[in-house]
């Protein structure tokens, strides 16, 4: 909790600072990566530092924080911190790097705001700082208890075309790890002009098989740069193959219980979506659940048959697609009634009958989010009840930050995409 002078002092200048805070976060990465080129070029994402994902990421972040710091004390943003704290874990982070964080985003407030920078302002934004990274490295701590630290060597055991630009990648670990339905794991790549790049890719099949599978879609958006790490995947790594992974982490999960649900995606979002229905299979789960996918075509849809198969085999599950772009002869069995399971358009959670304590697990784009939770909302599910996951989604970062509601995943949110920029 914030002390009662710097929680007016933020709530006076938060303004100004998220008015900012674009410029900030610009000033801040620039500074710090030409003081710390390794950074850019082992650990953070250079495709969404060239797109201004990540700076639209920190910027919401510290938003979000300092607002719910000053509009609800003593409650904080758990959601988001967890989510923060899981990517962070993926990807290797030390308490020490905190420290590096704080002197390169603090000499920007000061560059980029002046003399407005009182010693007043200072603290005060060094307290929201500190609150913020503490309650991290806390998390972080127990994540590397709980999962370890460091990297492992998987071996490529079988490499699947799944469609024209995805592909599906058998992994066994040398250390055998345990993982929960919908986390994922970290892959690092050497790239040609000597960096280690890191992703995260979705385990896209249940903790009983033991070997992991990962789903990669190369990222070829026409007018962007190729990405970089799914590429190198697609076209360089074969079966017998070795890669550098970490454990697998996240906070989408399969929901416990055996109440109702609704696992709903878009895209390669579809990835954690296999795992928790192969996982329900594998433990003869007798749950009501309403399964959702929407994409562009059948072809474009990523482990379709697999999909389907997966529902068919579980006596509690239905299924519902949506595609924008459907073969006439699939068009007109969707409209007559003959394939119930399919229709031509976006998803429409109106359309389908949902139990009222159904709990929602939904991964995909962010429109898709945006669209799909406003519905369930709509419908009058709780947003305790709606658990979401980025896919992702190219898109132009906003030209000012705005302070937002973390509970709303329309909101900035922390950069951990299920296959991002490459």
């Amino acid at each position: 909790m914030l002390s009662p002078d710097s929680a007016a002092t933020v709530r006076a200048t938060l303004p100004v600072i998220a008015g900012a805070i674009q410029d900030i976060t610009a000033r801040f990465y620039d500074t710090m990566f030409a003081d710390n080129p390794e950074l850019l070029r082992d650990l953070f994402n250079r495709g969404n530092q060239a797109n201004g994902e990540q700076r639209v990421a920190l910027a919401g972040s510290i938003a979000a924080f300092a607002t719910m710091l000053v509009e609800r004390p003593g409650v904080l943003p758990g959601t988001m911190l967890s989510r923060i704290a899981n990517k962070h874990a993926s990807l290797g982070v030390t308490e020490e790097q905190y420290a590096v964080v704080h002197k390169y985003l603090f000499g920007a407030i000061v560059e980029v705001l002046g003399d407005a920078v009182t010693p007043e302002v200072a603290e005060a934004w060094d307290e929201v700082y500190w609150l913020m990274a503490e309650t991290l490295i806390g998390l972080e701590r127990g994540l590397y208890r709980e999962a370890g630290r460091g990297w492992t060597r998987a071996t490529v055991v079988e490499r699947r075309e799944e469609t024209a630009d995805t592909v599906s990648f058998l992994l066994r670990p040398d250390l055998p790890m345990p993982f929960l339905p919908g986390q994922y794991v970290s892959v690092r790549v050497p790239l040609p002009d000597g960096a280690r790049q890191i992703r995260q890719y979705s385990l896209s099949n249940s903790p009983e098989r033991g070997d992991w599978r990962i789903t990669v879609k190369r990222v070829r958006d026409e007018g962007a740069p190729e990405g970089e790490v799914s590429t190198w995947l697609y076209e360089h790594v074969r079966a017998g193959d070795v890669l550098s992974v970490s454990a697998p982490f996240g906070d989408l999960t399969l929901p416990e219980g055996d109440g109702p649900l609704l696992l709903a995606s878009a895209g390669i979002g579809v990835t954690p979506i296999l795992s928790m229905l192969d996982h329900l299979l594998a433990t003869g789960s007798q749950r009501r659940v309403v399964v959702v996918h929407a994409d562009r075509s059948p072809g474009a849809h990523v482990h379709r048959e697999e999909l389907a198969d997966l529902v068919a085999a579980l006596p509690g599950a239905t299924l519902h697609r949506w595609y924008e772009d459907l073969p006439p002869a699939q068009a007109d069995d969707a409209a007559n009634g003959a394939d119930h399971a399919t229709a031509v358009g976006r998803a429409d959670m109106s359309a389908i009958d949902l139990p009222g304590d159904v709990v929602a697990c939904l991964c995909g784009p962010l429109p898709f989010m945006r669209a799909v939770r406003a519905q369930l909302v709509e419908l009058g599910v709780p947003d305790s009840g709606i658990h979401y996951e980025v896919g992702p989604a190219r898109r132009r970062p906003r030209q000012r930050a705005e302070p937002v509601s973390v509970q709303n995943p329309s909101a900035q949110e922390p950069d951990r995409y299920k296959n991002p920029s490459g």
